[in-house]
């Protein structure tokens, strides 16, 4: 094995020693980090964990879900913590960065969600024990994470003509893909190289989560205890999705069952799944009129020439002239570094997909007339300007572009999850948890 290179583990030594001379000295011993499992050549330690749990534990109590047994949690954070460092660390290798401005764009955008200021933000982690430069970190993470996701999975989906076909002609016959279902799954991974004995083993794991759920146990708490779904330390929860936008083991359950009801074990390539359908409605008659955006833009583009710093910097000094009066139009046409600019950066009207997901997810939660905060994309720093909104009828092309992404959104789970069991089976992780 590589020697482990962290400034977590040299910490660990470290403390080790002191504690080993403060015993010699006849003083009382004191507890000190330890690590508890080595992942690659990274170690994950008992502060990390104890952290983590913490937060989750926040977490359940906010929402009102029941506490699972706190070894039973334990180790599921720990599971979560090891797919975690898995994920970073191949994001590392390959070059992958967060750089501070985009971080600190995304910190502004999570305190809005939670109407405050990035002050009054940080003072209400740290006064809830949250050290803030924890938390940054923690977001970067996660942000490279989804980066990762990005280019491992959702790029390399592929969607034939012949399924789009198909996927219309199951709307035209009203198949109920309008359906909008909220469900909660629990996730029991299989190793992609199990044998038998393996198998019967993660079965009678998800039977015997599945008996819970039939006794009358709080799904989310279930879930908490026993998913290996990146949701379910915070009960299992997916949101609500039309029929259409569900992986197809789960859009042929969920059409089954009403809502409040539970699936049996449901068997998939990467382990057991346990479905609930937390509410149900609409129905294949429900409106195929689809939302457009017109919008527009400043681009101030990254390259070579222009660094991520100074993107940040000029696009925010862009905004402070708007919001003091100066014209958008204008600025753009002087500004912007996009074909737009020309039109003052008029993008037109857009339907969902015209634009890359960053751009997207900051133009919909904008309302007509509201200008955005800098947003980071692949192509630079952006201020968008929501101008109107209306519903259309989709032509035909529409209609199939329309399909294609769906029936991506429909693969891109089930492929994260085969990805992300690859990607555990073919690392090294040493367990010492049960160490003392």
């Amino acid at each position: 094995m590589k020697p482990i290179r962290t400034a977590a583990a040299l910490a660990v030594l470290c403390l080790s020693s002191m504690l080993a001379h403060a015993q010699g000295g006849g003083r009382q011993p004191i507890e000190v980090d330890r690590i508890v499992a080595i992942v690659g050549e990274e170690a994950v330690t008992l502060h990390e964990l104890r952290s983590r749990v913490a937060m989750i534990e926040r977490q359940l109590r906010q929402q009102g879900t029941p506490m699972p047994p706190r070894d039973v949690l334990e180790k599921q954070i720990l599971e979560r913590l090891i797919g975690d460092r898995i994920q970073v660390q191949l994001a590392k290798e390959s070059g992958m960065q967060i750089m501070d401005g985009e971080l600190d764009t995304a910190l502004r955008r999570i305190a809005q969600g939670n109407r405050m200021s990035l002050p009054d933000f940080k003072a209400a982690l740290e006064r809830d024990g949250i050290a803030w430069s924890k938390f940054r970190e923690e977001i970067r993470e996660e942000m490279l994470v989804t980066r990762l996701r990005e280019r491992e999975v959702e790029n390399r989906i592929v969607v034939s003509d012949g399924e789009i076909d198909n996927f219309l002609a199951g709307q035209a016959t009203g198949g109920d893909t309008e359906v909008t279902v909220s469900l909660a799954h629990i996730v029991i991974r299989v190793p992609e190289q199990a044998d038998q004995g393996q198998l019967t083993r993660i079965r009678a794991r998800a039977e015997q989560a599945l008996q819970q759920v039939r006794r009358g146990e709080d799904f989310g708490k279930v879930a908490a205890s026993f998913s290996d779904a990146p949701d379910g330390l915070t009960g299992g929860a997916m949101g609500a999705r039309t029929i259409d936008r569900l992986p197809t083991l789960y859009a042929d359950v969920a059409q089954k069952l009403q809502q409040g009801e539970v699936s049996e074990i449901l068997r998939s390539p990467a382990g057991f799944h346990i479905l609930k359908v937390v509410e149900k409605r609409g129905g294949a008659m429900a409106s195929r009129a689809i939302k457009q955006t017109k919008a527009r833009h400043i681009l101030i583009k990254v390259n070579e020439a222009v660094s991520e710093a100074e993107g940040l910097r000029r696009i925010t000094g862009l905004k402070e002239r708007i919001d003091n009066g100066a014209d958008f139009a204008e600025l753009a046409r002087l500004q912007s570094n996009d074909l737009s600019a020309a039109r003052g950066g008029d993008l037109g009207w857009l339907y969902q997909g015209d634009t890359v997901p960053e751009f997207e997810r900051a133009m919909d939660a904008l309302k007509p007339g509201e200008l955005s905060q800098p947003v980071r994309s692949p192509f630079g720093w952006h201020l968008i300007q929501v101008l109107d909104r209306r519903m259309e009828e989709a032509s035909v092309e529409r209609k199939r572009l329309q399909a294609k992404q769906a029936l991506r959104e429909r693969k891109s789970d089930e492929a994260y999850e085969d990805w992300l069991r690859q990607m555990r089976d073919r690392t090294h992780v040493e367990y010492r948890f049960e160490e003392r």
